[in-house]
């Protein structure tokens, strides 16, 4: 089969829900694809932040081949040490108390809104179930999750939305202050605004609201669905801004390509979610909870030091190129966005996908490049080589 015939059994079967590009993905190793044509591709998306150590990875594989002979999946209605070991790990690692396992991004974040409206009433009864979220923002496609997003593309054609979100600019404390009302339980962010064009936010700011829940008993919420697991330098993003939340999602890169996710929770409120108020099928089941062990085993002190080097390299490199079309570069680690001018990022990306790299895009003008965190420098040349023959 070559990549029109894939295209086209495809499109006869599968609904169209995605702007896919024309690109038929075979197989790949490392941060290099190849399609049914056999055309290489280095790959500076890595499934939108989801192939963190790679491409084949021959540990993250053959984990899951002995997992599948072992135990595939019995739910969460019996103990299975998968789990357990995953769970040890994330907790001794971030200094949080205990963990919930989903699926994906959109349900760990459905977890967290919950999480702090169960808080909330249990406490201070009902009529306080409000969460505050940030323009910009982007947390998910379900109806509760498009509602906590901060960006009006995404409030179309699935009214009525899920009632109890407002949204306020970031950086901007007062206006988070004045929207904090009795009726709020939860403040909840994203510490690099990913879909919302890689946009960062101020230590200040982020250890000012971290203070102001403290002080109004808010459970502070971080949404770690792209930013953690090693994706800015450290295992979570939080750790380099000097807070601990009071609970932090994640999903896409812990289990390599398995879909895995979830949310960590910290003493005040890992607890308030108890028997039958939360639960999900597929939630730490053996095969992803095996994958996720082999990534966070990976991504040592010393590796996560190499992510963040990386990072370093690939913007000064891009900075070096003295491209006329690039406005800024910013993010953190592997995370990087490059802001165009003169030129549409779709566009760009489309010649970036010709010429044999895979880049994403975010917000109205923003290259977005998330490549496996494993990524070595020659695959990093490689793709920095494309990249300058496009936008120089």
């Amino acid at each position: 089969m070559n990549s029109k015939e894939l295209i086209q059994l495809h499109d006869q079967y599968i609904m169209g829900t995605y702007g896919r590009f024309p690109i038929a993905i075979s197989h790949g190793q490392g941060a290099k694809l190849y399609d049914f044509d056999g055309k290489l591709y280095i790959d500076f998306a890595s499934g939108i932040g989801v192939a963190s150590v790679g491409h084949g990875n021959p540990a993250w594989a053959q984990a899951i081949a002995d997992q599948a002979v072992r135990l595939g999946h019995v739910s969460n209605l019996y103990y299975t040490e998968p789990a357990a070991r995953v769970a040890e790990t994330l907790c001794e690692r971030t200094g949080m108390r205990k963990v919930f396992f989903s699926n994906s991004g959109a349900e760990s974040n459905e977890g967290l809104i919950k999480l702090a409206r169960k808080y909330s009433r249990d406490k201070y009864g009902a009529g306080r179930s409000k969460v505050v979220t940030l323009l910009q923002s982007f947390h998910g496609r379900t109806v509760t999750t498009l509602a906590a997003t901060g960006q009006d593309v995404f409030h179309q054609h699935f009214f009525p939305f899920t009632e109890g979100f407002c949204h306020v600019p970031a950086g901007d404390m007062a206006a988070l202050q004045a929207a904090c009302g009795d009726d709020t339980c939860a403040v909840m962010l994203e510490l690099i605004q990913g879909e919302g064009g890689v946009l960062p936010l101020e230590r200040d700011y982020i250890q000012q609201v971290a203070a102001f829940c403290k002080e109004r008993d808010l459970l502070l919420l971080i949404d770690e669905v792209q930013t953690g697991i090693g994706r800015t330098g450290h295992l979570f993003a939080f750790q380099q801004y000097g807070i601990t939340p009071d609970a932090v999602s994640f999903a896409k890169g812990i289990a390599g390509g398995v879909p895995f996710g979830g949310f960590l929770a910290g003493e005040m409120c890992c607890d308030v979610l108890g028997p039958g108020t939360h639960a999900t099928t597929y939630g730490g089941n053996p095969l992803g909870a095996a994958a996720a062990q082999v990534v966070l085993e990976t991504l040592t002190e010393e590796m996560l030091a190499e992510v963040a080097e990386k990072g370093r390299y690939i913007q000064e490199n891009i900075a070096a190129m003295g491209s006329p079309y690039v406005a800024e570069i910013r993010g953190l680690g592997l995370m990087i966005g490059v802001v165009l001018k003169d030129v549409g990022h779709k566009e760009v990306v489309g010649r970036l996908n010709d010429a044999g790299l895979l880049a994403l895009t975010a917000g109205s003008e923003t290259l977005r490049f998330l490549p496996p965190l494993t990524i070595s420098y020659e695959e990093i040349d490689a793709g920095l080589a494309i990249l300058q023959s496009v936008i120089v």
